[in-house]
């Protein structure tokens, strides 16, 4: 933990999203082990807290009704959590495919300012060898394509986008923290 690349934001949210396979996780931890006092929420863990009744989200047109109710249960929680962290002077790091109306309601949800907003946007042949390449699977009914067509024609240009396909997750931290005021969403 720490580096010369060491920031303190204080109370503050880092939102990092992007498709499946695109770094997230592990962009998410490595940022939060270079800043002091932070915790890092993972989206993807209110999901998997379902024990019974869990309906995962499909590509249109067969995505449920009950299973975008469970999506935005699941965004509802992970920014409520990110404010509590934040109110209580930690920097909340949180990690989830945030696409399409999705960021835009997700940044409508958190409270706290500032709010940073990074996209990691890899090319779409990169995220399919990082796929091939990880023990989980992220992808079943969807496809690299689908994903990263929602998050180029639809997902709302706020925030650092970067393409972090060529990039190491050290490398990728050290462009978010060398551009983070790009990051910031306006109060």
């Amino acid at each position: 933990m720490g580096s010369s690349l060491e920031f303190a934001l204080g109370s503050a949210v880092v939102v990092v999203t992007g498709v499946m396979a695109s770094g997230k996780t592990t962009v998410a931890q490595e940022l939060a082990e270079h800043l002091p006092r932070t915790v890092h929420v993972r989206g993807d863990m209110f999901r998997r807290m379902i024990v019974s009744g869990r309906e995962e989200l499909l590509p249109q047109p067969d995505e449920t009704p009950e299973a975008v109710v469970q999506l935005r249960l699941r965004h509802r929680l992970s920014a409520t959590v990110a404010d509590i962290y934040a109110e209580a002077g930690w920097t909340a790091v949180v990690q989830d495919v945030l696409l399409g109306k999705d960021l835009a309601e997700y940044v409508g949800t958190v409270r706290t300012r500032p709010l940073y907003v990074v996209v990691l946007a890899p090319r779409p042949e990169t995220v399919v060898v990082r796929e091939e390449e990880r023990e989980k699977t992220g992808y079943g009914m969807w496809t690299v394509e689908e994903l990263d067509r929602v998050l180029r024609e639809e997902t709302p240009r706020v925030g650092l986008w970067l393409d972090n396909s060529d990039q190491t997750p050290e490398e990728t931290v050290a462009a978010i923290l060398a551009d983070l005021d790009t990051a910031r969403i306006p109060d």
